[in-house]
Order: structure tokens, then C-alpha cells, then sequence
């Protein structure tokens, strides 16, 4: 989970393309595509959208891919009533629908890997089906490390709902995933969503405002 304060930093990315590191169980990654959302409706062209994938249970992950909830991670229950807190105000301030403000229990890894499938082999159709993740999570509660529900899903927004069933199990297709995780860390991405652009990048759930400053520089 991110915070909700904005920074600006150096990065590697350099692309005519926003690039969004998010992982699906950070609330203020929703709350950051609602944020660009409001901004897309301020241009005449959509802005044109890369996801890089980011892991935030990697460490309270176990071998038979539970979530250890007693592991340390440092987050304390001060650091979680703030960020409920912050996340009540971002609600409100994006008009964003939320059935829930965190979602400590769920693991995103199958949700990940059945977007990183759809971006791969069926890109026309990643934007409607990572926008059916969010909002299933978020909007729904519903629990998105669930293969039965992402294959629903998919379904919804007209993919094959057992070709994402195959790609959960696709160890391959894991460790090219695991490999973006590492790679987002490379880049010097350490909290998300991770907004970066031409070089620059914008941490946290920023105001439409900001990511408009980020991608035209005014």
C-alpha cells in the first residue's frame, strides 16, 4: 500500500506512453485510476496506457500461496487507520465508489497473472478487463484471488474464461511475472501506483491536476 502524498522523481522510463505501476489490492491504485480517469476527461485524446505489475504480498506470500497476516512488515494498526483515513478523503474527493477501504486478506498474484495474460495476448481487451478487476475488488468486494471469479470476468468483457483458469496455472507465464516485479524495483519503483512518464514520475493517488502536469508539462 501506498501513500497518498504525491512525489515527483527521476526514472528510467522514457516512452510517449503513461506507464502505471499498480498492484490491484492498494486502494490509492484504484483511487489513482479514478484520479486519471477524471484527468482523460479533460483531453481530446485518450492518454495511452502501459501496466507494469507490482507485488505488494510478496512477503507475507507462503509456499502454498496463503497470506500470512502475522508476518512483520512494519505497517502497524496506526499506519492502517491512516491510511483509511486517507483513503476515506480520496474517496471523497474522486467521487470513487468503495465497498471496502483496504483489503488486507486478498492476494492479487492470480488477478496479476490473469491480466498479464489478457496484456499479452489480448491487448484491445487489458484496459476493459484490469478496469473489471478493480472494480470487483473495490466496488463489489468480491475476492480477486479467486480463479473462478477473474474467469467470470473475463467472460464479462468477452475473453475465454478457462484460457485465464490456464494462465493462473501457467507457471512459465509466473516467473516472466515475477521478473516484471523485479524489474518495476530496478526502475527505483518503491510504493504504488507509480506514474511515470518522458522520465519523470508521480507517486500516490495524485490529483488529476498532477498527472496532468506529468504528461504535457503544463
Amino acid at each position: 500500500m501506498s501513500e497518498t502524498e504525491s512525489e515527483t522523481e527521476s526514472t528510467r522510463e522514457s516512452s510517449d506512453r503513461l506507464t502505471v505501476y499498480a498492484d490491484y489490492v492498494c486502494p490509492f491504485c484504484y483511487l489513482g485510476r479514478k484520479s486519471l480517469e477524471r484527468y482523460q476527461e479533460t483531453r481530446e485524446d485518450p492518454v495511452e496506457l502501459d501496466w507494469h505489475p507490482f507485488d505488494l504480498r510478496s512477503g507475507k506470500r507462503g509456499p502454498d500461496g496463503e497470506i500470512d497476516s502475522d508476518v512483520d512488515d512494519g505497517k502497524d494498526e496506526q499506519y492502517y487507520e491512516q491510511a483509511r483515513e486517507n483513503v476515506r478523503r480520496l474517496r471523497e474527493r474522486y467521487d470513487a465508489e468503495m465497498a471496502q477501504k483496504i483489503a488486507t486478506e486478498v492476494d492479487s498474484l492470480n488477478a496479476q497473472l490473469a491480466s498479464f495474460h489478457v496484456k499479452e495476448e489480448h491487448p484491445e481487451q487489458w484496459r476493459a478487463f484490469d478496469e473489471a478487476i478493480y472494480a470487483a475488488l473495490w466496488q463489489d468486494g468480491r475476492d480477486i484471488g479467486d480463479p473462478d471469479v477473474l474467469a467470470e470476468l473475463a467472460e464479462e468483457v468477452g475473453l475465454e474464461g478457462e484460457a485465464v483458469r490456464d494462465a493462473i496455472d501457467d507457471e512459465e507465464l509466473e516467473e516472466r511475472l515475477v521478473g516484471r516485479f523485479d524489474e518495476a524495483r530496478r526502475h527505483g519503483v518503491t510504493g504504488v501506483p507509480t506514474f511515470a512518464y518522458d522520465g519523470q514520475a508521480a507517486r500516490g493517488a495524485v490529483p488529476p491536476e498532477q498527472l496532468k502536469r506529468l504528461v504535457e508539462g503544463v
